[in-house]
């Protein structure tokens, strides 16, 4: 399989990661063809012996956080409700849209550091060694984030649990 090919293989993946650090479809997609643009004009820079998932979510990761130097007022955040509105689903029951949403509005309020490293490791299920070659911090700093994270969204959703609730007499 040539070098083309397997970057289109990462695109669903490059996408994902994209709309979860961006926020924003639009600017997702430009972050993704502008992540594959350079792979391919830096493809002799690509180490055979790493995973290429790796070496192009360092690389869309990079292009973010420059892009947020350049603009930081450009930075979008939306919810997950917000970023599917576009796509055709069947709708939840309500009890899971709830869960749903509240899990959004926690994963919002993480900070960025965390909510990178909880988004790599959960959802696109990265070692922490990957993680940390994408993000450049040392593994402990990784599994350092990744506590801090769970933790807070834990305290976050169990506070919410608490709110929802009223005593009445």
């Amino acid at each position: 399989m040539d070098f083309r090919s397997k970057i289109a293989g990462e695109v669903p993946h490059l996408r994902r990661f994209a709309r979860a650090l961006a926020g924003d479809a639009a600017l997702a997609d430009d972050l993704v063809q502008d992540c594959i643009e350079r792979a391919l004009r830096k493809q002799h820079l690509f180490d055979e012996t790493r995973k290429l998932r790796t070496w192009l979510f360092a690389i869309l990761r990079n292009l973010y956080i420059s892009g947020l130097r350049r603009n930081p007022k450009g930075a979008t955040v939306k919810s997950v409700d917000e970023m599917m509105s576009g796509e055709d689903a069947v709708k939840p029951e309500q009890e899971i849209r709830l869960a749903l949403s509240e899990i959004a509005l926690a994963l919002d309020r993480l900070p960025a550091a965390h909510r990178e490293v909880l988004l790599l490791v959960a959802l696109e299920e990265l070692s922490y060694r990957e993680v940390a070659e994408i993000i450049g911090v040392p593994i402990g700093t990784v599994m350092s984030r990744l506590s801090r994270a769970r933790g807070s969204l834990r305290a976050m959703l169990e506070e919410g649990d608490a709110t929802n609730l009223r005593r009445i007499k």
